[in-house]
């Protein structure tokens, strides 16, 4: 029925655009990362990204969350500190392709976590896709090693593996996020908590960056705003399921501004391992199950 797909399609380019965004929010960040270090890249970005969402969120009047959705938008924005320091600090490590490629695997790993939190049944299609999409993770780092990237490498690849499994995750808050709260406040609260708990550490690890890093650092923080609005405004007016595959657009982007950028060609091995988590991330998508969403009272962290 073609209203239901111009539905679809409107949030599906809007994930897009959020998607693409984000891609050169990361390049952004790549860049900060090692020009002053994950610590400070992330906690000053996210402090200007608080303020250029405080300054919306409070210029259109938002009422401020209740108990219940403020507990969605805590967790969220502490699993969501968590996983960026892994993944960023994973990313300045190991080529943009790499990383992202590697980062594909949490849709898989969303399947078991909903089979936990959820109590949902895996499937054989999801476990032989989680087979297949193991099979790719390995085929990249069975390249990472033919290409002796070193130490470093691998404990930067491990890291992002990692920031994957808390991805997985975050895909079930921000689904659940963005039908409680408006883009403008799921931004504000993303930016805001993860820059509340990053300033902890600010005595130990912070450090006022060089005014020629500023520049960047307002850029990441804009980007990152711009994309976290069009991901929860479509996350909002689409399934998970149906916008799962938009993720996939960033491996294209990370390749291209890895060669672009930083001059990081992109290795047949990175490349068949993305093909394989990709395709297994399409069969286990082709199941038929409930939104996860509309099981708000299954026991989610937080909910």
């Amino acid at each position: 029925m073609p209203p239901v797909r111009n539905a679809i399609a409107i949030p599906f380019a809007a994930g897009c655009l959020g998607i693409a965004l984000f891609s050169v929010m990361d390049a952004v960040m790549k860049h900060l990362v090692l020009e002053i270090g994950t610590y400070n890249a992330l906690a000053w970005r996210n402090g200007a990204g608080a303020l250029i969402a405080g300054a919306f969120f409070l210029g259109t009047r938002n009422r401020w969350p209740g108990k219940a959705i403020m507990r969605i938008h805590i967790t969220r924005g502490l699993v969501a500190t968590v996983m960026a320091v892994l993944f960023f600090w994973g990313l300045g490590r190991v080529p943009m392709a790499q990383a992202i490629a590697l980062a594909f695997i949490a849709p898989l790993i969303a399947l078991f976590l909903a089979a936990i939190l959820l109590g949902e049944k895996i499937e054989r299609r999801a476990i032989g896709a989680s087979l297949l999409g193991l099979a790719g993770v390995v085929v990249i780092f069975v390249g990472q090693a033919e290409a002796d990237l070193g130490p470093e490498a691998l404990a930067g690849s491990i890291a992002i593996l990692c920031s994957a499994v808390l991805y997985a995750y975050n895909i079930i808050l921000m689904r659940r996020q963005a039908q409680v709260a408006n883009p403008v406040e799921v931004a504000f609260f993303m930016s805001g908590i993860t820059a509340l708990v990053l300033a902890l550490a600010a005595p130990v690890l912070g450090e006022v960056p060089a005014l020629e890093h500023w520049p960047l650092i307002l850029l990441g923080a804009v980007l990152a705003f711009g994309s976290l609005v069009l991901l929860a405004w479509a996350y909002a007016r689409a399934e998970a399921q149906h916008l799962a595959p938009v993720e996939y657009t960033s491996f294209i982007w990370a390749a291209l501004l890895g060669w672009f950028i930083f001059a990081e060609p992109v290795g047949w091995f990175t490349l068949a391992g993305a093909v394989l988590i990709v395709i297994a991330c399409l069969i286990a998508a082709s199941r038929r199950v409930p939104d996860p969403v509309t099981q708000a009272e299954t026991g989610i962290p937080g909910g």
